[in-house]
């Protein structure tokens, strides 16, 4: 009977584990440097930290599109986001934390290829933890449709 009720407690104790993540898509549009530094790099470290303070684990994917693919070019310089000059002077410094987000926080980036043309980007001008998917829209209905929370950052 014992073996019963431990086998009982322990399958509970694992179904309760897998209820226990959430999980959030940002829809990143935003072309203003501040609001994606807040709400993306602050924001999400500190939901993550939020979580982990619940023993609750948190998976996060940012979906990029509109003004957004200027944070994850690789040399703004030579692009279409040559004029913006907060980009220009910390892209360097702002791959560095954007990538921390990747190896640290384990955030899954993935960008709208659909743009791309129009943007004048190709798979080799972005970073390389970017995942280039069709469209926006395909990467977000997945992801809703996976239970993801829908997180709009816009202008």
């Amino acid at each position: 009977m014992k073996k019963y009720i431990i086998i009982l407690l322990i399958s509970l104790g694992m179904a309760q584990a897998e209820e226990a993540s959430a999980k959030v898509v940002y829809d990143l549009t935003t072309k203003d440097l501040t609001s994606f530094e807040l709400r993306i790099l602050k924001g999400i470290v500190a939901n993550k930290a939020h979580y982990e303070g619940s023993l609750r684990e948190l998976d996060v994917v940012v979906v990029i599109h509109g003004g957004a693919y200027r944070f994850f070019t690789k040399d703004p310089a030579h692009s279409k986001f040559k004029d913006d000059k907060a980009l220009i002077k910390t892209y360097k410094t702002l791959a560095k934390r954007i990538e921390s987000m990747v190896k640290t926080y384990d955030v899954e980036f993935l960008m709208c290829g659909a743009a791309m043309p129009k943007n004048e980007l190709k798979a080799k001008d972005v970073y390389s933890f970017v995942k280039i998917i069709p469209n926006s829209t395909i990467g977000l209905i997945d992801k809703q449709n996976e239970g993801y929370a829908y997180i709009p950052i816009r202008d």
